[in-house]
C-alpha cells in the first residue's frame, strides 16, 4: 500500500479530459472486521468539483476519510499531486454543542496544521483567519459560541475552518445535510467560487441536486464504483433505481 503526496505517475486521463488531482488504484479500507471499500479505483480531477453519492454504507465517507488521510487503507495506491494536505471538513454532527468553541476559535483550528495548537498565531494567521471569516460572510459571529449558532451558520463556520488550512483540496462530509433550502444554495454557490479561485472540491453527499451540479460525480454502492463521469451519465434513473432497489 503506497500513499504519496507528490507528482503524478503516468495514468489514464481523467473524466471530461482533465488533470487528475488525486488518483487511487485497487483500494480496500474499512474499519475493525468491518471492510467498507473493496478494491476501488478511480480519479478525482484538479480545479473541479467531485460529488461522492450513494446510499448509506456505500463507502463515500470511507473514500473521503481515506483521502482525507484520518482512515488508513489496508492495500491499494493513493497518489495525490501538490505538497498540502487537504483540508477536511466533517459532518456537522461530529462536532460537539458542547464544546465551549466560539466561531472565531473554531476557525483558528485551521492554522493548527502550520503552526501547532500551542504556539501563538502570527499576524499573518490572524488576517487568514478573518479572509475566512469574511469569505464565508460569518465575520459578525465570531465572538458567539459554535453550539448557539443555526445549522447554516455552523457549517460555514466549519468551512472556514477548512479555508484557513490555505489547502488547494477541500474535503467535505455531507456539507449541505440538515441545512433549509437557502442554507444549501448559499453552501453550494460557495463550492462553485472556490472552485473557480483554484480549489478542488470533493463532497461526499446524498443530496442529488448538488452532486448534479458537480462537474463530475463518483457513484458507490457495496463499497465498489458503479460509475464515475459526468453527472449526467452517471446519475440516471436506471442507475440509481438499481442500487436503491439493491438495499
Amino acid at each position: 500500500m503506497k500513499i504519496m503526496f507528490n507528482k503524478l505517475r503516468t495514468s489514464p486521463p481523467p473524466p471530461a479530459d482533465r488533470i487528475a488531482s488525486l488518483c487511487f488504484s485497487g483500494l480496500c479500507a474499512g474499519y475493525p472486521g468491518r471492510p467498507v471499500l473493496h478494491q476501488i479505483s478511480g480519479e478525482i480531477p484538479e480545479l473541479a468539483a467531485t460529488a461522492l453519492v450513494g446510499p448509506n454504507g456505500s463507502g463515500k465517507s470511507t473514500l473521503l476519510g481515506v483521502v482525507a488521510g484520518v482512515i488508513k487503507p489496508t492495500s491499494g495506491d493513493l497518489v495525490r499531486a501538490g505538497d498540502r494536505p487537504p483540508a477536511f471538513v466533517p459532518q456537522r454532527a461530529a462536532v460537539g454543542d458542547a464544546l465551549p468553541l466560539t466561531v472565531r476559535q473554531t476557525v483558528e483550528m485551521g492554522r493548527w496544521g502550520d503552526r501547532g495548537p500551542w504556539r501563538r498565531l502570527t499576524a499573518r494567521d490572524h488576517a487568514t483567519v478573518d479572509a475566512a471569516l469574511d469569505r464565508l460572510g460569518i465575520g459578525d459571529l465570531a465572538p458567539r459560541q459554535l453550539g448557539e449558532l443555526s445549522g447554516g451558520q455552523r457549517q460555514r463556520a466549519l468551512i472556514a475552518q477548512g479555508l484557513a488550512q490555505e489547502s488547494d483540496l477541500l474535503l467535505l462530509d455531507e456539507p449541505t445535510t440538515g441545512l433549509d433550502p437557502e442554507a444549501r444554495d448559499r453552501i453550494g454557490e460557495l463550492l462553485t467560487e472556490l472552485v473557480a479561485d483554484g480549489v478542488t472540491v470533493v463532497q461526499a453527499t446524498h443530496d442529488l441536486a448538488a452532486a448534479r451540479a458537480a462537474d463530475v460525480c463518483l457513484l458507490l454502492q457495496d463499497g465498489r464504483i458503479a460509475g464515475q463521469g459526468h453527472p449526467d451519465e452517471v446519475l440516471t434513473a436506471s442507475s440509481l433505481t438499481r442500487i436503491w432497489q439493491a438495499l
